[in-house]
C-alpha cells in the first residue's frame, strides 16, 4: 500500500517507535525525532518487562483514596507523593480520585483490556512475521496473595475477567510453586494467586531498538540527539515543528513523547492532563537459573513485578508523583531488593544489580490518548502509564490507521482526546469505526 503523505513522530520510545513501524508498513514517509542519541533511552529503558492485559486496569480504582492515605505511613509502600510545587499536581490528583468509583472503573478498565488485547496479539503478529527477538516469554502471569483479606478480594478481579473473556486460573500456595517451581521454599508466605496464561513478557528496551533498526530497513529516518524547540501552527494546522532551530515541515505530526507531551502541547493551547508518574527498577544478574522465576510474577503486597529474562530478572514499580525529579532514591532500592530476595533468594545477585528509574505518563482514568486534536495534522499517541510495553503495537497501529483513513480493527471508543474535550469543542481528525470491530 502507497500513502503519498510526510508524517514527523516526535518521540522515539516505544510508543513513538511503534508508530513509526505501522506509518512505514502503510507506505507512509516517516521522519522519527527523538532528543536521546537512540531509542528507549527514557521511559521504555528498564520497565517491569510485563506485557500484561490482563492486569490493563486503571489505578483510579474503588477503594484508592484509603489506601493511599494509609501507604503514606509504610515503609514499603507502593505509593509516595512529594509536593512538586506545582499546583497542576492536585489537580490531576483530584481528577484521578474522581475516577475511583465502580462505575468510571469499569469503563476505564474496558478501554484499557481492550486496546492491551489488541496490543498483545499485534506484537505477536509482528515476532511471528519478521522474527523480531526481545528476550520474550509467553509463560502468563502470576499474581500472588500474602493475605486472606487479598484472597477474598480477587472475586471483583475475577468478575471483570469474566466480562472481557480473559483467561484464569486461581491457585492456592502449592499451585503457585507448580506455576513457578522456585516459589516452593517460600510459598509458606504466600495464601494463594490468580493466574493470566494469556500474557507475554520481554525486553521493552530490546523490542524498541530492534524495532527501530526494522523501521530504517523501511526507510525512516531518524534525527537522534535533536531537541524539539516548538511546535509551530497557523489557523486549524500545524506548518512545522522547530528542530534546534531548523524548521521541519510535514503533512501529519504525531506526539508521543511520553511525560513531556502536556508541556509540549500546552504551548500550542491543548490541555492534556497526563502526570509524570515515577517509577523504579533492578536489573538482577541471573545467579541460580532453578532459584529464578519462569516468567513474570506480581506482588499484589508491595505492587512489584519480579520478570524474568534470559540471564536477567527485572524487578519494577512503585509509584511516586514527584514532578520530573530523576533521583535515584535508595528507599526504593531497598523496597525493590527486599521483595525480590523475600520470594526468590537464591535467584540473583542484587549487590550487582542496576537500579534505574523512569517517568511513566499517566492520565487519572488511566487510559492513554490516541487520536486527533483541534489541530487537524496533529495527533497523540501519550498517556499510556505503566502499560505502554503492554499497548505499544495496537497503540501505533490504531494510530497509523486513524491517520492514514484506514478503519482500525478494534473500537476507537474512549480513546481519544474527545473525552476531555471542552463543551462545543470538536476534534477534526474523524475517529474511523470498523464495521464488525473485535469487542
Amino acid at each position: 500500500m502507497e500513502v503519498n503523505m510526510k508524517v514527523i513522530v516526535l518521540g522515539g520510545g516505544v510508543i513513538g517507535i511503534s508508530t513509526a513501524w505501522y506509518l512505514a508498513k502503510s507506505g507512509v514517509d516517516v521522519t522519527v525525532v527523538e532528543r536521546q542519541p537512540g531509542p528507549a533511552l527514557e521511559t521504555s529503558f528498564a520497565n517491569a518487562g510485563q506485557i500484561s492485559p490482563g492486569y490493563a486496569a486503571p489505578w483510579a480504582a474503588p477503594g484508592i483514596p484509603a489506601k493511599a492515605m494509609k501507604w503514606l505511613f509504610q515503609k514499603h509502600a507502593p505509593l509516595a507523593i512529594r509536593v512538586d510545587g506545582s499546583t497542576y499536581q492536585w489537580e490531576w490528583m483530584a481528577r484521578m480520585f474522581a475516577n475511583c468509583n465502580p462505575q468510571a472503573y469499569n469503563v476505564n478498565k474496558g478501554r484499557m483490556m481492550r486496546l492491551a488485547e489488541y496490543s498483545r496479539d499485534k506484537i505477536r503478529e509482528l515476532k511471528a512475521e519478521t522474527g523480531l527477538g526481545f528476550e520474550g516469554r509467553e509463560g502468563g502471569t502470576l499474581q500472588l496473595f500474602r493475605s486472606q483479606q487479598q484472597v477474598d478480594a480477587m472475586g471483583k478481579d475475577i468478575e471483570v475477567l469474566k466480562e472481557c473473556g480473559v483467561a484464569y486460573e486461581v491457585l492456592d500456595a502449592d499451585g503457585c510453586a507448580r506455576i513457578e517451581p522456585a516459589l516452593k521454599k517460600t510459598k509458606h508466605k504466600l495464601k494463594g494467586g490468580l493466574r493470566l496464561p494469556n500474557d507475554d513478557t520481554g525486553d521493552c528496551q530490546m523490542f524498541t531498538t530492534r524495532l527501530a533498526e526494522m523501521c530504517a530497513g523501511l526507510g525512516v529516518k531518524f534525527l537522534w540527539g535533536k531537541s524539539i524547540d516548538s511546535i509551530q501552527t497557523y489557523g486549524d494546522k500545524v506548518t512545522g515543528v522547530v528542530v534546534e532551530g531548523e524548521l521541519l515541515s510535514a503533512d501529519h505530526y504525531v506526539i508521543a513523547t511520553g511525560s513531556y507531551s502536556r508541556e509540549m502541547v500546552k504551548a500550542i493551547g491543548i490541555d492534556i492532563p497526563v502526570y509524570p508518574v515515577k517509577g523504579y527498577s533492578l536489573t538482577v544478574p541471573i545467579t541460580n537459573a532453578k532459584g529464578a522465576p519462569v516468567s513474570t510474577v506480581l506482588d499484589e503486597t508491595y505492587k512489584i513485578a519480579i520478570t524474568r529474562f534470559d540471564n536477567r530478572i527485572r524487578v519494577g514499580g512503585m509509584a511516586e508523583l514527584a514532578g520530573f525529579d530523576l533521583s535515584l532514591n535508595p528507599k526504593r532500592r531497598a523496597t525493590l531488593e527486599m521483595v525480590v530476595t523475600d520470594l526468590y533468594p537464591d535467584g540473583g545477585d542484587v549487590s550487582r544489580a542496576e537500579f534505574w528509574t523512569g517517568l511513566r505518563p499517566m492520565t487519572p482514568d488511566g487510559t492513554p490518548i490516541i487520536g486527533g486534536t483541534r489541530y487537524s495534522n496533529l495527533s497523540l499517541n501519550t498517556g499510556h502509564g505503566t502499560l505502554g510495553w503492554t499497548m505499544c503495537a495496537g497503540s501505533g497501529k490504531v494510530l497509523a490507521d486513524l491517520i492514514t483513513g484506514t478503519q482500525p480493527e478494534i473500537l476507537v471508543d474512549g480513546l481519544s482526546m474527545q473525552r476531555y474535550a471542552k463543551q462545543g469543542e470538536t476534534l477534526v481528525v474523524p475517529m474511523f469505526q470498523p464495521a464488525a470491530a473485535k469487542a
